[in-house]
């Protein structure tokens, strides 16, 4: 597919590997590289691809399944200093995966006065008006046409997986809070050790533009009429960036295979759903722990762990100090939870983020801006 606002003489295309029957149900939407130095999602879904094929040939594609293993073309090609910089837009236009429209307002006028008592027209209504108001925006930069083609892709689907990874980190997810406990299933069989909950994470992710209309529509008609939560749509976290081998990104994809199963999108036996390795909890309680200095960071705690309030998670080391007593800076925790993300740059800067608690209650003075950028 073309990508429109590029310069003269210059061209991109995103490529789309589809299966199943058009128009079927469920339609399931998966991405990887929105962020595009984050490869683990880009592998997993390289052997996504060859398990759909496979199936798309015995006939086991029940649904409409798309998915695109490289979805930023423009980031791919942000090198400097020979190094790949695919988070955030270098010429203009932010972060990659920030600043996706919020459709409710213009389908709320296309629908309100059209609604029923049936849940299951209301729905096809609403992906329709949906699809009419993607499709309306005229975007003109390369960095706008990427989020209108890709969003395009995806807003009327049932199931849509962002697939990401973090610095350093398990596998874990970010979820509208209305599709908790129904996403359940999804974070078990891809044993995700964090869930991340929020209706309104600030950001104006890829994600919640998919899902979030839902339940705002519901709210704006004051739950008058039904209207589901229909699109399950999830970030999916896929551990941190060095976690790149054929090992990983085949489970990965197996486990999203099984999971396409038991969603009705691909005919087979998933076998058993494996145990839930972590409690949902809130965004709005996660404690972005921030470097209070400058220097070289150490950790005290391993990822994955256990961690109280309080407790002295890391130091930062000035190596310039005149007394080597006075060196190293111990940096607390404000909030109990599980320690899932950490930096992989040791040495940071005043305020950089460099670990990311999962505490089971918000924290005061949080506000509507729950993501870094």
């Amino acid at each position: 597919m073309p990508l429109g606002g590029t310069n003269p003489g210059t061209s991109r295309t995103l490529t789309v590997f589809r299966f199943g029957a058009p128009g079927a149900r469920p339609k399931v939407h998966i991405q990887a590289g929105l962020h595009a130095e984050e490869l683990p999602g880009m592998l997993a879904a390289h052997y996504l691809v060859g398990l759909l094929r496979a199936a798309d040939q015995a006939g086991h594609v029940r649904g409409e399944v798309q998915v695109i293993p490289m979805a930023n073309p423009v980031g791919l090609d942000q090198f400097v200093d020979e190094r790949l910089l695919g988070r955030s837009a270098l010429g203009g236009g932010g972060n990659f995966n920030r600043h996706y429209p919020d459709l409710t307002e213009r389908v709320y006028e296309r629908v309100h006065d059209r609604l029923s008592e049936d849940p299951v027209p209301n729905i096809a209504l609403i992906r329709k008006a949906l699809a009419e108001a993607v499709q309306a925006d005229q975007p003109r930069t390369e960095i706008g046409c990427l989020r209108h083609t890709l969003l395009r892709q995806a807003i009327t689907a049932d199931i849509v997986l962002d697939l990401h990874c973090d610095e350093e980190a398990p596998v874990h997810l970010y979820l509208g809070t209305p599709l908790w406990p129904d996403a359940q299933d999804l974070a078990r069989q891809l044993g995700a050790r964090a869930v991340l909950l929020a209706e309104v994470s600030g950001g104006e992710p890829f994600d919640e533009a998919c899902s979030a209309p839902w339940w705002h529509l519901r709210a704006l008609v004051d739950d008058r009429f039904p209207i589901p939560a229909a699109c399950l749509a999830a970030t999916v976290e896929l551990r941190g960036m060095a976690d790149v081998s054929d090992d990983l990104a085949e489970e990965d994809a197996r486990n999203l295979f099984a999971f396409l199963q038991r969603r009705g999108a691909v005919a087979g036996d998933p076998g058993p759903l494996p145990p839930m390795q972590a409690e949902a909890t809130p965004l709005a309680g996660v404690d972005m722990v921030a470097a209070p200095d400058s220097g070289i960071l150490t950790y005290r705690v391993d990822l994955g762990a256990a961690v109280t309030a309080g407790q002295i998670i890391a130091d930062i080391t000035d190596p310039l100090a005149e007394d080597p007593a006075g060196a190293r800076v111990p940096v607390a925790t404000v909030t109990a939870g599980l320690l899932w993300s950490r930096a992989v740059q040791r040495f940071v800067r005043r305020g950089d983020i460099l670990a990311k608690v999962a505490g089971s209650e918000p924290l005061p003075g949080k506000g509507r801006q729950l993501l870094t950028d």
